[in-house]
């Protein structure tokens, strides 16, 4: 019988070895959570009426031992909560790290008990033990991109098999281009982590800026070097983005990097927009050359600042009025969010007609990537 019990407590110890492994989780962690559950069942099935007793597992056996904690004192009072000190020397008992004497009182039978009555909490701490290690394996990859199956589709939230768990990307953070199915694999941006009442929840988005940013950081090596920086970006999801970049190596052309010889290194990251539209612009510590790049693909005549205020009016040909505005105003609209200036666009012929603001001044420009010098009038002889 001895034999059998003891191979029985082995299994046990097998049993949670494997089931951390399997789960992820620190052994000692499951460990807590059995010897909790083990202490229920004591207090439950042994008639125990106070806590003054531990419940513990051997790490290297896996066999159960209950311990009655008594306070070591010269003379005895309360037989229930202490004893003397010529007894603990007597029978040579041990102490715990509070000091309490401990004194093996485990009943034949507990094995037994205990594993019935402490299966399903047991199973609660597992639970919870795992949705923990989810939890802080998502936080940890808070702002990150993810890779994942969707398995279903409820109320037009997309639910994505990612590792262990399922995560949500619902309606609001998809493009209107997006037009997956059951079974597609989908990339996305994890936007927040949110402990749930079923265990962590993990929220998704595709039309996030920094969605458009990790891809970039994924795919054009020198951002992964520090060769390249990336300054800001403007996005309307589905539509249209802008994406500033900088270059802190004068031998390493910002724009050319990214795009590559005929689109070839951004052409996953275009792939994965589908529809969208984007433009790599050169980004500049010259506020008026930021400006002329970011209203790209529109040339521009000239940029004058206010920047106290951070308005600025920027003068383009007249046959590039509309595209630098862009179509409902898109165009101008991104680069006011992407350079964190206001804008005014006007013609040339506007801007003969409407002299320039007394706080404002015109900046060089030379160094923009689109610009054009205006056709000077040819005065009467």
């Amino acid at each position: 019988m001895a034999v059998r019990r003891k191979k029985q407590e082995l299994s046990l110890i097998d049993a949670l070895k494997d089931l951390c492994t399997e789960k992820e989780i620190s052994p000692e962690v499951l460990y807590e959570a059995v010897e909790s559950a083990l202490k229920v069942a004591y207090k439950k099935n042994f008639n125990q009426d106070d806590d003054a007793f531990e419940v513990e597992i051997d790490r290297e056996k896996g066999s159960f031992h209950v311990y009655s904690l008594k306070i070591p004192v010269e003379e005895v009072e309360d037989p229930k909560l202490e004893i003397s000190m010529e007894e603990v020397e007597k029978n040579n008992y041990q102490f715990n790290n509070e000091g309490l004497v401990r004194i093996e009182v485990t009943p034949k039978d507990f094995g037994r008990i205990a594993a019935q009555a402490a299966k399903q909490s047991v199973v609660q701490k597992l639970r919870e033990a795992e949705r923990g290690v989810i939890y802080d394996e998502f936080t940890n990859r808070d702002s990150d991109l993810i890779k994942g199956h969707i398995v279903r589709i409820e109320n037009g939230d997309l639910i994505v098999e990612v590792g262990k768990t399922e995560a949500i990307l619902e309606p609001s953070e998809q493009t209107f281009n997006d037009n997956y199915k059951i079974g597609d694999t989908v990339r996305a941006y994890i936007i927040r982590v949110e402990k749930g009442g079923k265990g962590p929840q993990v929220f998704l988005s595709r039309t996030h800026p920094n969605f458009l940013r990790r891809l970039f950081e994924l795919e054009i090596p020198e951002i992964q070097e520090g060769l390249l920086e990336i300054k800001g970006v403007a996005r309307e999801a589905g539509a249209r983005a802008k994406v500033a970049v900088y270059s802190k190596d004068p031998n390493v052309e910002a724009v050319g990097s990214c795009v590559g010889q005929r689109g070839s290194r951004i052409k996953y990251v275009t792939d994965e927009l589908g529809e969208e539209k984007l433009d790599v612009i050169e980004w500049s510590p010259n506020a008026g050359v930021f400006i002329a790049n970011a209203l790209s693909p529109a040339k521009i005549i000239s940029v004058a600042l206010n920047s106290e205020d951070k308005n600025c009016r920027v003068v383009v040909p007249d046959n590039q009025l509309s595209l630098a505005i862009g179509k409902e105003g898109q165009n101008a609209r991104l680069a006011a969010r992407l350079t964190g200036w206001k804008i005014d666009i006007k013609s040339l012929k506007q801007a003969r007609n409407s002299p320039l603001e007394e706080d404002m001044h015109e900046v060089d420009i030379s160094g923009a990537m689109a610009v054009v010098k205006p056709r000077q009038k040819k005065g009467k002889r």
